[in-house]
């Protein structure tokens, strides 16, 4: 959605009672949108929704880090009760665990006598504790729509992000367009808490891949192929995908300070999936081998810096020592 002024849209939401009854449209102009969650894609988001002339009130944990957003266009509020009054609220946090502190726990979004009428959570949470949050919100009367993504902050700056949802289709249809206005491409994949189901398979690929493409760039380099070239190689193959073309200049000059995902955040999510796999009886024998090559990263004490580093320690296992090359590399966004 872009323009001065947004497009009527129509939030959908519960009756008070329980969690059977039907979804009713309410029409809004204008909705009102609050926003819980200033990490590095939340920020990002935020700027997109100020961008195509949505007004948006800000909540986080540690206020300085949304105090910038006020430059956008945002408007910073003390405290998470704040946004009750709110149509629609977003939520980027990092944890199941998460999540819930900030609806239920002490002074939560939920905790007051007024609730906003939507809930979009876009954190990568488990299908379980989703599950668990939908029927606390809907006991109450509050509509939710789960809607993770796919890309970094990076490629939230670049409006590139997919969005994949998943709820009743009436909530999908009344926020598409404030997704529309995050990302490149939105998609509902079904009732219920699949996006969650379709996000643990994503992030799950995620690590399979770097995985991968970090023992492969090793290979390339010990045998005597730059690693610049080995990776540009790749990226204009068959092979190549717009996610290998981004981490390709990190990969190149070892800037793993740049970070857009933590290897502890890596691990969560390789947790995830193989819990997911083991609930439906599929075996991931290639994500559980990357699940132990990303713990090692952990327990090696890699926290604030990008998963990339992986690269790094694949080419010390093979007696490598890596330097940056110091060549510019198009990351393709």
């Amino acid at each position: 959605m872009h323009g001065d002024r947004p497009r009527p849209i129509a939030v959908a939401v519960r009756e008070r009672g329980p969690a059977t009854t039907t979804p009713r449209k309410h029409d809004m102009t204008n909705p009102t949108i609050g926003w819980i969650g200033l990490g590095r894609m939340g920020e990002a988001m935020v700027k997109k929704l100020t961008a195509a002339g949505h007004g948006v009130k800000v909540w986080n944990r540690t206020r300085a880090k949304a105090m910038p957003l006020a430059e956008y266009g945002a408007t910073i509020v003390d405290a998470k009760l704040d946004l009750a009054g709110c149509d629609v609220v977003f939520t980027m946090v990092s944890t199941t665990d998460d999540l819930k502190e900030v609806l239920f726990g002490d002074g939560g979004l939920m905790t007051g006598q007024r609730h906003p009428r939507l809930l979009v959570d876009s954190s990568s949470i488990s299908q379980e504790g989703s599950a668990e949050i939908r029927q606390r919100l809907e006991a109450i009367g509050v509509g939710y729509l789960c809607a993770p993504v796919s890309g970094n902050a990076k490629v939230a700056k670049a409006g590139k992000l997919l969005v994949v949802a998943s709820g009743p289709k009436a909530h999908y249809d009344a926020v598409a367009p404030l997704l529309q206005a995050m990302g490149r491409k939105v998609m509902w994949v079904g009732e219920g808490e699949l996006a969650r189901v379709w996000k643990i398979a994503h992030n799950t690929m995620f690590g399979v891949i770097i995985q991968s493409l970090c023992e492969i760039t090793v290979l390339a380099e010990k045998a005597g192929i730059p690693r610049h070239v080995f990776l540009e190689s790749i990226n204009d193959s068959v092979l190549g995908s717009m996610y290998t073309r981004y981490k390709s200049p990190v990969l190149t000059n070892l800037t793993f300070e740049q970070v857009t995902f933590t290897p502890k955040l890596l691990l969560k999510d390789m947790d995830l999936g193989l819990g997911a796999g083991k609930a439906h009886g599929v075996p991931m024998p290639a994500a559980a081998a990357t699940r132990e090559s990303v713990a090692r990263l952990v327990g090696r004490g890699h926290d604030d810096v990008d998963f990339a580093i992986l690269l790094k320690e694949t080419a010390a296992d093979a007696g490598l020592e890596l330097k940056p090359e110091n060549v510019h590399v198009d990351d393709g966004l």
